[in-house]
């Protein structure tokens, strides 16, 4: 089983979903913005990527430029703005066991299928 936290207005996770449902792997989309992943989710994700949390943050989105640019904060802050604020989250991530990668390019996932 494969997840994605995909944005279907985002092309990279578009492309990114197209070539994971080219290797016809039972897919479970997540709709990060309608369903949001909890605190220990995200945490868990973070350490499959293998990532800090600001490695996680869109910082083009006016979230972060209106309420964060500039600031330093800690993980567990920068966990707490991700929840508060999901458009932060960078996209797509794909999660298959106990492994993650982002789509960013979208063929980076292929390494953990």
């Amino acid at each position: 089983m494969i997840t994605i936290y995909h944005n279907p207005r985002c092309m990279k996770s578009r492309e990114t979903l197209a070539l994971l449902e080219e290797k016809s792997e039972e897919i479970k989309i997540v709709e990060y913005l309608k369903e949001p992943p909890t605190k220990q989710q995200l945490k868990e994700i973070l350490a499959m990527l293998g990532i800090s949390p600001a490695k996680l943050i869109r910082k083009t989105e006016p979230d972060y430029k209106n309420n964060f640019k500039g600031k330093d904060l800690t993980d567990e802050q920068w966990i707490d703005a991700m929840l508060e604020y999901p458009k932060l989250i960078e996209r797509p991530i794909v999660i298959k066991g106990k492994k993650a990668a982002l789509g960013r390019p979208p063929e980076q996932v292929l390494e953990i299928l």
